[in-house]
């Protein structure tokens, strides 16, 4: 990548958030306040308006009968699941702990969802004792959940996490297609129903994830209802009928330039048709789709305070409190093959011209320890605040936040 190309500011519409007297507003509150408030630099903090905003607008395009998810591995910070609980239909966890903070907001277990390839004996145990859903991806969980069953006399719901023989195209992260961790291939489900019927786990339906991160309609409704189609055939086998079916989700936000926003017009058509089929094929079933970045990576903001400023060999540093550490993704070192800026801002000089062309760099001993390289932006100092934007999901949670044992993070709702 040329220098050139690298000082071009990154052309993404953080419009979502609002600014006062040259300072950001989160929740209405401008930063520097904020910062006080909080008690420290670094923070991340996630504004509730926006939260709530983002499932509305969700609710208003997709058809009503579609039930609406939260991976709360996106975000798993309890006050933000509490939050999010009141909004959606339900919460899809990854692990032990992610279901005891789902249980904790007060989510009923039935609208609880566990998926994972990995799962541990005694989460499943544990799974089983709080009477949720469980998206079985192998024979040895199939295996273990029948002895669990036949142990405790507890009934176990199951559904069957499929890894379909496609792909979500030009997504992010595929989740599905070819040979993968995730899930049962779509050829093997037909035994694995099989074992379901005679262990007498209660069978639900299914759940098929292609991919995550994607901005094309197209590709997102080509790979939904080649889910429904393929769902479809292998209900043939199950030993139930389908009361439940998990779309997945894809659904990406914009990060980097040329990104737009996700048109989901043509999303909710499409989710529309597939409704109204699921109706006649799986009279009475719930279809979900399951959706984290999208729900929650626009609420959110990283924040830093400037410590140093250093000039090497013709080239400004600005030396922050915070780095990779606590934000991975924005370091690029979270699945970046080439490393790109999110959008980033001084928070409290956000009514000053671009000055000039710098790099945001953190505390540790590492290169790696980027937030932005040779951005456009205003004169900094120290005690300014740096903002990432996009920084809802994947954030605190995701980042190596013991590495050289720098101070962690907080994070707070507003």
């Amino acid at each position: 990548m040329s220098d050139a190309s690298r000082d071009k500011p990154v052309h993404v519409a953080m419009d979502q958030f609002q600014s006062a007297d040259g300072e950001l507003l989160i929740g209405g509150i401008p930063l520097r306040r904020l910062a006080e408030r909080v008690g420290q630099t670094p923070f991340y903090a996630y504004d509730r308006g926006l939260l709530s905003q983002r499932v509305a607008e969700l609710r208003g395009v997709l058809p009503a009968g579609i039930k609406i998810h939260f991976a709360m591995k996106a975000n798993p910070m309890p006050a933000v699941v509490d939050h999010m609980a009141r909004l959606v239909d339900g919460i899809d966890v990854a692990s032990g702990r992610e279901l005891k903070i789902a249980l904790d907001s007060g989510t009923n277990p039935r609208d609880i969802s566990f998926a994972g390839p990995g799962k541990r004996h005694e989460e499943l145990r544990q799974a089983v004792a709080a009477g949720i859903l469980i998206n079985v991806e192998s024979f040895r969980e199939v295996a273990e959940l029948a002895a669990i069953r036949q142990e405790s006399g507890w009934p176990v719901r199951v559904a069957v996490r499929v890894n379909p023989d496609f792909e979500l195209k030009s997504s992010g992260m595929k989740m599905g297609g070819g040979p993968k961790q995730f899930g049962v291939d779509a050829e093997k489900v037909p035994d694995l129903l099989a074992d379901i019927g005679r262990a007498g786990l209660a069978f639900e339906g299914f759940h098929l994830f292609a991919g995550s991160q994607n901005l094309r309609p197209d590709a997102i409704i080509e790979a939904q209802r080649k889910c429904f189609d393929l769902a479809v055939r292998l209900a043939e086998d199950a030993p139930a009928p389908v009361k439940f079916l998990n779309l997945g989700g894809g659904f990406g936000i914009p990060y980097f330039p040329g990104e737009q926003r996700l048109d989901l017009t043509a999303i909710g058509a499409n989710l529309k048709a597939i409704e109204e089929e699921a109706a006649s094929k799986f009279p009475g079933a719930e279809i979900v789709i399951e959706l984290g970045r999208y729900l929650v990576g626009e609420a959110g903001v990283y924040v830093c305070k400037i410590v140093d400023r250093k000039d090497s060999r013709g080239h400004t540093f600005l030396v922050a409190d915070g780095g990779l550490h606590h934000h991975l993704s924005a370091s690029g070192n979270f699945g970046q093959v080439i490393r790109k800026n999110y959008p980033v801002a001084i928070g409290d000089r956000m009514s000053e011209p671009t000055g000039e062309t710098v790099s945001i760099v953190g505390p540790l001993c590492t290169p790696l320890d980027i937030l932005a390289d040779r951005m456009l932006l205003p004169d900094a100092q120290p005690g300014n605040l740096v903002v990432i934007f996009q920084s809802g999901a994947y954030g605190a949670s995701a980042s190596p936040q013991t590495f050289l044992d720098h101070p962690r993070v907080v994070e707070i709702l507003v």
